[in-house]
């Protein structure tokens, strides 16, 4: 069961992030209808609301990194919950 929960999380931070790589990639095709609602509440709103996060971080040039750093912290936040729970559970003695 505990490995299931982990399973579960690290798939949620996955998800996540393509999440995050489909809004840069959308970002490319011009004309997209953004008030289309799939887009809007699906893609663009919950991925902007964590982009938004890494705004502080100037574009060089016409390259915007914040996504990418915006994703380097994702996969050390997914890291560093899944060893918590893992921490968690050995301690409960749910996993061995």
């Amino acid at each position: 069961m505990a490995i299931k929960i982990i399973i579960a999380i690290a798939n949620c931070f996955y998800v996540f992030g393509l999440l995050i790589v489909a809004r840069c990639l959308l970002t490319w095709i011009p004309n997209l209808n953004w008030e289309n609602k799939f887009i809007k509440h699906v893609i663009k709103e919950p991925a902007d609301l964590y982009l938004n996060l890494f705004k502080f971080i100037p574009p060089l040039g016409p390259f915007d990194f914040s996504p990418i750093v915006a994703l380097i912290v994702l996969q050390v936040l997914r890291d560093i919950v899944i060893k918590g729970a893992i921490i968690i559970f050995s301690m409960l003695g749910i996993i061995g």
